[in-house]
């Protein structure tokens, strides 16, 4: 039996027992992860096909270790111009064991865990306010201004954070440079994962750092920084 699951933006094809090398995942190395992005599913004769994704269907792993690529060398340049840029590059990846494969019935535990939390509180707020209503005009005008002063700083200045993930990290609070510099990267890799998929391979190590540069206003300590940098990764 084997299944074609989507991890962290890349679509693999996986078995019982089977070692895979994916994008960096924002797990401890040791715990178990799941998957519930099953694609496809085959079991001998009989082959399942999502629309896009197998309602119930489930791939388990353990997260092994944390590592990096071989070395990608990217050389450009231009004749006649006298350009040459030489860069290097190793993609951060994570070793995981596949355990087991659910054909049906399997809970996606991981975002049930994160949306009871949200009903609750939401819940304890609809309790809460029939008892203050005098104030909520003078809560609105109090509110306000707020809005029209607090602009979220550009956080694509930042090496190897795009538009994608500066929009995670505004939706989940860490709006201004000096947010995000008192930060940890694993928090920062946490926001990335549960934004997207697609997100989850972004490795965020330097970016409390830059940040600190950023709100500091030191552009050209920041520019120095980056310049040693390949897609917000020390080379």
């Amino acid at each position: 039996m084997y299944a074609i699951v989507e991890i962290a933006g890349h679509q693999f094809k996986v078995e019982k027992d089977q070692k895979v090398f994916v994008n960096r995942l924002a797990t401890e190395e040791g715990k178990q992860v799941s998957f519930d992005n099953v694609l496809l599913l085959a079991d001998g004769d009989k082959v399942t096909v999502g629309a896009p994704a197998i309602t119930g269907a489930q791939v388990g792993a353990k997260v092994l270790k944390h590592l990096k690529g071989d070395k990608v060398i990217v050389f450009k340049k231009k004749r006649r111009k006298g350009y040459r840029v030489k860069n290097g590059h190793r993609q951060s990846l994570t070793e995981i064991l596949i355990e087991n494969i659910v054909a049906s019935g399997a809970k996606p535990a991981a975002k049930a865990e994160k949306a009871a939390p949200a009903k609750e509180v939401k819940k304890a707020e609809k309790k809460a306010a029939p008892a203050k209503k005098a104030e909520p005009k003078a809560e609105a005008k109090k509110a306000t201004p707020k809005k029209s002063t607090a602009k979220a700083d550009d956080l694509k200045k930042i090496e190897g954070a795009g538009p994608k993930a500066a929009e995670a990290l505004v939706n989940a609070g860490f709006d201004t440079f000096a947010k995000v510099a008192k930060a940890k990267p694993e928090a920062l890799s946490a926001v990335l994962s549960e934004a997207s998929s697609r997100l989850a391979h972004i490795v965020t190590d330097t970016w409390p750092k830059q940040a600190k540069l950023a709100a500091d206003g030191k552009w050209d300590e920041l520019k120095e920084l980056q310049d040693k940098l390949d897609g917000g990764i020390e080379k």
